[in-house]
């Protein structure tokens, strides 16, 4: 059995979805390249991302730890939107979402260390989200909020962005950051097969 979780990540919003599902967690600042690699598709790029988060927090993390790497991006015309740079990109992005449907998709890994080896799982969640027209006043205005400036595709569903979306289909937790449930499912098997394996080294 497992003796602590790391959530290998500094957003809040996964932070706040963990506690308030009751999972105690201890988090863990990681540093990855997150540059898109040539090629490599939105739901690719999420997977590895948490992959990568999840396997560096491995690296100092207490033994017997389990450790929990997620990334989230946006997809709309095939195009994915990470966070923006600057309020010019947040413009941009939220142009292109205006009046559409889009796709928030989050990579998620739960792994751990049996010896020297690395057993993760991997899996990725996607949930589509409807915007309606924003003007550009509008635009502007949630702009000068800052909300948008630390979110993938420079929104939040949880917040003053709530007004312009009429619907979602799939996981509505994802679209805040983590897939609740799907993560909550991983982090059971995790902790049987770690009860497995100590059951059998103790026959």
């Amino acid at each position: 059995m497992w003796n602590m979780l790391i959530l290998a990540s500094q957003s809040p919003r996964r932070s706040e979805l963990l506690r308030n599902a009751g999972v105690d967690f201890e988090v863990q600042a990681v540093d990855v390249d997150e540059s898109l690699r040539p090629d490599e598709t939105p739901h690719e790029y999420v997977r590895r991302l948490a992959l990568d988060k999840a396997v560096a927090a491995l690296k100092t993390a207490p033994a017997g730890a389990v450790v929990l790497g997620a990334d989230t991006t946006v997809l709309v015309d095939g195009q994915g939107l990470g966070k923006p740079v600057d309020k010019d990109d947040a413009r941009r992005m939220l142009r292109l979402l205006s009046g559409r449907t889009h796709e928030v998709i989050t990579g998620v890994c739960v792994a751990r260390l049996d010896g020297e080896t690395i057993v993760a799982q991997l899996e990725s969640e996607t949930t589509e989200v409807d915007f309606i027209l924003m003007n550009d006043a509008e635009i502007e205005a949630y702009i000068a909020t800052g909300e948008p400036m630390d979110k993938a595709g420079a929104y939040a569903i949880q917040g003053r962005a709530s007004r312009w979306i009429p619907r979602v289909r799939g996981c509505y937790f994802n679209v805040v950051g983590l897939p609740v449930a799907r993560t909550c499912a991983m982090l059971a098997r995790a902790q049987l097969s770690a009860s497995n394996r100590e059951a059998l080294n103790r026959r």
